[in-house]
């Protein structure tokens, strides 16, 4: 049982890939005169790769590491050998049935959702070659092999993000994106290298046991490495302060932008994860990510804030999260990155997909808040319950400020975020029972995170490499800076709500504009590099519009 399980779950997630590459071979002249079949085509192979992807993760079991290699070629200096080759563990079946699930229902909302447009069949044909890649990126065993997986599937998405080939918008953030994904590319490629010269293979699970053996501080070239990754991972998932592509590619049909914020802008935490063995040995590069990952994720909560397009203010939302993951990252927290990434993934596309509907939830007339004016004791009160609450819930599953100050630094963001509840039902002290539900749906939250995240701890276990020193100075410094932040976050957003009416207003109008960060960084790459000009197309009709409108 054991050889037929080692020989077919290769089998199953190179076959997912496979056929949606396949499938974006298709001529796109021949594509758009058969839109229809390009879409029942498109939509019955995605299907297809979602179920395979099912069917690995149960033969796979999660319970160890399997590789399989088709083709290998030794490279010149001793850096190892390229190959194709599928590394398989939990990490892989887990991102492999969720991306191929996200996308196999971002396939079936785009059938509907393009219908009528002209090149409807050229759509099909970019979204099945970018779902392919990303499955293919997913399902890597080389890092050369992941890093051409990494750019073809940047080169195909930035085909489904200029569709609307006449909208400036549309073409300016597509350029964005182009730009700091070649500027990710190049890092990469250099870690790469770096990694090669110095364990002699590219293999991921040959790196994974050579780190796991190393003593002694880290090598020069792995330390450069790893600040590299870095760079290339906070680059792709639009971190601070190459973050504006994000917020504007919503010019794109809303598929895109469902499949971009939910599957593909996850990559960068998908890199640090895997990753993790020498991410895990250099301090510099957790700083680095951390800092990175915290200081984009307190701009972009704020700013979300002042949003009045839904689909603006998701992106924004997109933005904070990737942040929030790339600090898990930061803190050596991969079970929990990992749990993050595939909540906010399903979370995320159903919001852009729903988005249309979202305009008729907002129209509905909104609960104003009760008057009384700015109550710091109140917010203190509601924070030391919630922190209780989530230490107490903490140490019954074996986590203590001394072991672990990381994750319990993330229990107090919890509790900051459950002390927003206890707010609302200590507003309305008189009434017990609201009283009593809060603290009871608080402690449901916190019960569920840690029962989340021991799953996913137990899952993970052996697919990627711990940090080294969990319960170090540095660990525990970062951890007290981070929970500062979100304490600080809180407080701010609470005395907004209070603020008096010029200074919020024109708070208000500086956050609604992200500070002014993206205008800067877009004048200055339309000096070194412009975007291209719109064109008309004169196979897409003016009357094709998208079927949901998220603005």
């Amino acid at each position: 049982m054991q050889s037929i399980s080692s020989l077919l779950t290769p089998i199953l997630v190179i076959f997912a890939p496979l056929i949606l590459l396949l499938a974006g071979l298709i001529p796109t002249g021949w594509a758009n005169q058969r839109p229809r079949f390009m879409a029942r085509l498109n939509g019955t192979i995605s299907w297809i790769a979602c179920f395979s992807a099912l069917l690995a993760a149960a033969v796979h079991s999660f319970d160890g590491t399997r590789t399989w290699t088709l083709y290998t070629i030794d490279l010149p200096g001793d850096i190892g050998a390229f190959s194709i080759s599928a590394y398989v563990n939990s990490v892989t079946v887990i991102m492999l049935v969720l991306v191929s699930f996200v996308g196999a229902v971002v396939t079936r909302y785009s059938r509907n959702n393009l219908d009528g447009d002209r090149n409807q069949g050229r759509f099909h044909k970019w979204l099945s070659l970018t779902l392919g890649t990303i499955l293919t990126l997913i399902i890597s065993g080389n890092m050369l092999m992941f890093w051409l997986a990494w750019i073809s599937n940047s080169l195909c998405l930035h085909q489904l993000l200029t569709f609307y080939r006449e909208r400036p918008a549309a073409l300016l953030a597509a350029h964005k994106k182009f730009i700091a994904n070649r500027i990710s590319d190049l890092s990469h490629l250099t870690a790469i290298f770096l990694i090669g010269s110095t364990l002699h293979s590219l293999e991921y699970a040959d790196v994974l046991h050579s780190m796991a053996a190393m003593n002694g501080p880290l090598p020069l070239a792995l330390e450069w490495a790893s600040v590299l990754i870095v760079l290339s991972a906070v680059l792709k998932s639009a971190q601070f302060p190459l973050h504006g592509w994000l917020i504007q590619v919503v010019e794109a049909p809303t598929p895109v932008s469902a499949l971009l914020h939910a599957g593909i802008v996850n990559a960068g935490a998908f890199l640090i994860i895997r990753m993790s063995p020498i991410m895990s040995q250099s301090e510099v590069a957790q700083g680095s990510l951390a800092v990175i990952g915290l200081t984009t994720l307190a701009l972009a909560s704020l700013v979300m804030l002042t949003q009045t397009s839904i689909k603006v203010s998701l992106a924004w939302s997109t933005t904070a999260q990737m942040g929030f993951m790339l600090l898990e990252c930061g803190l050596g927290l991969y079970s929990l990155a990992m749990l993050h990434l595939v909540a906010h993934s399903l979370y995320k596309a159903h919001a852009f997909l729903a988005s249309g509907s979202g305009v008729d939830a907002f129209r509905a007339p909104a609960i104003t808040s009760s008057p009384g004016g700015f109550k710091p004791g109140l917010i203190v009160m509601a924070l030391i319950t919630g922190g209780l609450m989530a230490l107490g819930v903490g140490a019954a599953f074996g986590i203590t400020p001394d072991a672990q100050p990381a994750l319990i630094a993330t229990a107090t963001i919890v509790a900051i975020a459950m002390s927003q509840l206890l707010l609302q039902s200590a507003s309305a002290m008189g009434n017990g029972v609201l009283l009593l539900r809060g603290l009871g749906l608080s402690a449901v939250v916190c019960v569920a995170y840690f029962t989340l995240h021991t799953l996913f701890e137990m899952a993970l276990k052996g697919s990627v490499l711990p940090i080294q020193d969990a319960a170090g100075p540095f660990q525990s410094a970062l951890a007290l800076v981070i929970v500062g932040v979100f304490l600080a976050l809180m407080m701010l957003q609470q005395a907004l709500k209070y603020a008096p009416t010029a200074l919020r207003e024109g708070l208000y109008m500086h956050l609604y504009n992200g500070l002014y960060i993206d205008v800067y960084i877009t004048r200055l790459l339309q000096r070194v590099w412009p975007s291209p000009k719109p064109v008309q197309d004169s196979l897409h009709t003016p009357f094709a519009t998208e079927k949901s409108h998220g603005d």
